[in-house]
């Protein structure tokens, strides 16, 4: 899954990386290697935080580039580069903003797309929880939140009180599992 992100990253590095000047031949690979472990560490720490519906919502396929998904994961990588590679921060922004914004929104198109199988909702999950989420269905669990199951006041999205209704359930039911992987 990370090689199709990476090559994802390198689709979009173009002019922001690869012909560069400000980051040597020698080390492309390496920013390209740190945009692609700031969008995972992004996820990985949204879901870490709670922000279930955040991430699920990401993967909709109906996500824009100023979420504050998007927005965390190119701030992050902006750091990277200043810290890694020594840029400026208004060089290393300009970058980040340039690779970040669109590897995203192809991440999330891809993965919503029931044609393209180079990304599984699935596999991205147990990846960010560390196998954690195998036992549970993440396409259902989208599914059901785009559907307006769980869209209880019929506002077009799926609050944190609509959430409750999509993980009640008694002993040992999809809310355990959940829980142990927040």
């Amino acid at each position: 899954m990370l090689d199709k992100l990476l090559d994802l990253i390198r689709g979009n590095a173009g002019d922001a990386v690869i012909n560069n000047p400000a980051i040597p031949n020698e080390k492309n690979e390496e920013a390209v290697q740190s945009a692609g472990s700031s969008i995972m560490a992004t996820l990985q720490n949204a879901l870490a935080g709670g922000k279930i519906k955040d991430v699920l919502g990401y993967f909709t396929g109906k996500q824009d580039q100023s979420s504050d998904l998007v927005k965390e994961a190119t701030t992050n990588y902006a750091q990277d580069l200043q810290t890694k590679m020594g840029l400026g921060a208004a060089e290393a922004g300009d970058i980040a903003n340039k690779v970040v914004p669109g590897t995203m929104t192809q991440l999330a198109n891809k993965t919503a797309d029931p044609a393209d199988n180079g990304f599984n909702v699935q596999d991205i999950f147990n990846k960010l929880s560390g196998g954690k989420t195998s036992g549970l269905n993440v396409q259902e669990m989208i599914n059901k939140y785009t559907g307006g199951k769980f869209d209880k006041d019929n506002d077009g999205d799926v609050d944190l009180q609509d959430l409750k209704g999509m993980f009640a359930g008694g002993g040992g039911g999809l809310m355990d599992k959940v829980k142990s992987f927040f």
